[in-house]
């Protein structure tokens, strides 16, 4: 198993871990800050962030001792970073040398690990408690991927859900936000409608009703209930529970009239009924992971893991192979939740890896809120648009379907379009397939100038960090910040005139120009300095994501100098240069991960310790 394959096994094997041991006592830990730290951050960074006007949400002054230090600990992550790269404290002022770069380093890498493993989380803690996993619903994607593995047919665009609100980190599985409304249970009613219906049509025995032997029909039914709420609600069912379901159909069969007592269609209907409840119960809708009765934080069962293993990888429920691993105890083993896996990753389900973990993760579910306008782009209109979020979709299952290196996410030498991309990129002669029968497959494509490759150079990407009518160096610095290396700046001060405000009105001047007069004001440089370089980066691509050298009349100068000195020309380089900050960007990505499949930190921290 190559990088992403390990990864992910990784990630899925950390679900049932359940400690995480400590480097440094919390004393030893907090008297070195006070010793050592402290005094440089009063030396070298008070007067940007003092208790007044705090630049970067950096107030020096809560950290004045080594307990607050210990408190917040998870603030130096972001403070030494920014400090290792050279990007603190600016060049306008005096700079650690190596030696107090280095004690630093020495430190924030020794520092105590959180015991969360010893903490019970309650109701009323559970808004702060980072190891807490709240309950909650199936995301309408997850709905409707388990309805179609179940049934075998998507459920029709007559059916629509309510869509979701994103939590934390802009994902969908925040169980804040997966409330339950009247608006829901409406649409639930009406999808298990249909998905009965249609799983009778072809499953169901015949004869169904009660005639000649009653006794052995309903048994038939009985087993064919009990099989169909094992899938739905991933777990063995009860001999009460099947019971009380088959109450429905007796209720049923009870209501129908003599002369449709022994007729097919009443069967059926009355068959609808149990199945109909199996859907509308929380044991479907919900994923659910009970505490046991010691309490505390303890390994996954055999049935909850497999579920996880099936929501991350496929979005919907577990396979029958699964669920027979999961009822033998079997997928416990670390080989076996490898060999899964692969195994779950060879399947076209896991395309939908890429449809809801890559496209909430690189901020492209909402892709048709950032239309460019076509009187600059009359080429554009929104069936390109889809087929840019199709390629990152693409783009992102196959790294993990073929175990590609993790990294070429960041400056992979290929892409994976259709023929309309490809001419739209001037990639065309690359795809020697040219007639209406191909014209719509995908093709890896293999790119050696490094214009092209990776996340950053995706269509959609460059779309989404554009204006309507023109280019966004700052956004798209921003979103490499954000997304790629998980490191956000904090939203601009308030009273600072946007980009459009900062030059005369009789002045004329480049973007470029433009951002350096507004990275002129205090309030700005800190963090522009640090987001328009990148962005500068990608300035060869216009806001519809085709190669340029002009903006207008004006050459295209793709170069630019990070706070560390540190200088780039265009994509190729830019994409080589983020490459050295892997340690960061892997971090960052299985947060991701782990915050996709559940909005649960504390397997962040077992994973990336």
């Amino acid at each position: 198993m190559g990088t992403a394959g390990r990864l992910l096994a990784v990630i899925l094997l950390a679900l049932v871990a359940s400690s995480v041991a400590a480097d440094q006592s919390e004393k030893e830990w907090s008297k070195a800050y006070e010793a050592t730290i402290l005094p440089l951050m009063k030396s070298h960074c008070l007067d940007c962030h003092g208790e007044k006007d705090a630049e970067g949400e950096f107030n020096i002054a809560q950290f004045t001792s080594g307990s607050m230090a210990v408190k917040h600990r998870d603030s130096f992550e972001r403070i030494v970073k920014r400090i290792e790269l050279g990007e603190m404290p600016p060049e306008d002022s005096e700079g650690f040398t190596a030696e107090q770069k280095q004690a630093i380093l020495t430190w924030f890498d020794n520092r105590p690990k959180q015991k969360l493993c010893d903490e019970l989380a309650s109701e009323a803690t559970q808004k702060w408690y980072r190891g807490n996993v709240m309950s909650r619903r199936l995301t309408r994607s997850e709905y409707r991927y388990a309805i179609e593995d179940l049934v075998g047919t998507p459920l029709p665009d007559s059916t629509s859900l309510p869509s979701d609100g994103s939590g934390g980190e802009g994902f969908d599985t925040n169980g804040d936000s997966l409330f339950l409304s009247p608006i829901h249970l409406e649409s639930y009613l009406k999808a298990a409608d249909w998905a009965a219906s249609k799983w009778l049509s072809t499953n169901a025995p015949k004869p169904v009703a009660q005639s000649g032997d009653a006794a052995l029909g309903r048994k038939s039914i009985r087993e064919i209930v009990q099989r169909f709420a094992r899938r739905a609600w991933r777990r063995p069912i009860t001999e009460p529970e099947v019971d009380r379901l088959m109450t429905l159909y007796d209720a049923a069969i009870g209501r129908a009239s003599p002369e449709t007592e022994a007729d097919d269609a009443a069967g059926v209907k009355a068959m609808s009924q149990p199945l109909k409840a199996i859907l509308l119960s929380p044991h479907f809708l919900f994923v659910v992971e009970q505490e046991s009765p010691e309490g505390g934080v303890q390994r996954l069962t055999a049935h909850e893991l497999a579920m996880r293993l099936s929501l991350f990888i496929w979005s919907s429920i577990p396979d029958d192979a699964l669920a027979q691993l999961a009822d033998s105890g079997e997928i416990l083993s670390d080989d076996t939740v490898r060999s899964q896996v692969a195994r779950m990753l060879a399947d076209p389900k896991s395309n939908r890896l890429g449809e809801n973990f890559g496209l909430q993760w690189l901020g492209l579910t909402d892709l048709k809120s950032k239309t460019p306008d076509q009187e600059v782009f009359p080429d554009f209109d929104n069936a390109l648009l889809a087929d840019m979020q199709r390629e990152a979709s693409v783009y992102v299952s196959d790294i993990f379907q073929h175990d590609r290196r993790l990294l070429d996410l960041i400056d992979g030498d290929h892409v994976i379009l259709n023929q309309r991309l490809a001419e739209h990129y001037g990639l065309a002669d690359a795809v020697l397939k040219d007639n209406a029968e191909t014209a719509s497959s995908w093709e890896r494509i293999q790119v050696d100038d490094g214009r092209r490759g990776g996340v950053m150079t995706l269509g959609a990407v460059l779309v989404r960090t554009s204006h309507s009518r023109r280019t966004s160096p700052v956004l798209r610095g921003q979103w490499i910040l954000s997304e790629v290396i998980g490191s956000p700046v904090p939203p601009p001060p308030p009273g600072v005139p946007p980009l459009e405000e900062t030059s005369g009105e009789d002045e004329v001047a480049t973007l470029r120009e433009q951002l350096e007069i507004h990275r002129k004001n205090p309030a700005c440089a800190s963090c522009h300095n640090r987001m328009d370089p990148l962005g500068f980066g990608l300035e060869n691509f216009d806001a519809l994501g085709r190669w340029r050298t002009m903006d207008g009349e004006s050459p295209i100068d793709a170069s630019g100098r990070l706070p560390s000195g540190q200088t780039f020309s265009g994509p190729a380089e830019l994409k080589s240069l983020m490459a050295k900050r892997a340690d960061e960007f892997r971090k960052h990505f299985v947060k991701n991960c782990s915050d996709s499949l559940w909005d649960d930190p504390l397997i962040d921290l077992m994973i990336v310790s």
